[in-house]
C-alpha cells in the first residue's frame, strides 16, 4: 500500500507544467470530467426510467 502511494506521490511531484515540452498541448481534464459525468447522467437516467413501474 506504501509503494502505491510513494509512487503516486512522485507522479505528482514530477508533473509539474514546468517539465513539459512548449510544443505539447494537453487538454483540460475537467471538459473531459463534465463529458464524463453528463454521459453517466444519461445511462443511469435511462436505467431508472426503465425501472419505473408504469403509471395507471
Amino acid at each position: 500500500m506504501y509503494t502505491r502511494l510513494s509512487a503516486f506521490g512522485a507522479l505528482i511531484a514530477f508533473a509539474s507544467p514546468a517539465l513539459a515540452s512548449a510544443g505539447t498541448s494537453v487538454p483540460d481534464p475537467t471538459d473531459f470530467g463534465l463529458f464524463a459525468l453528463g454521459v453517466t447522467g444519461l445511462i443511469l437516467g435511462h436505467y431508472a426510467a426503465r425501472r419505473q413501474p408504469p403509471k395507471e
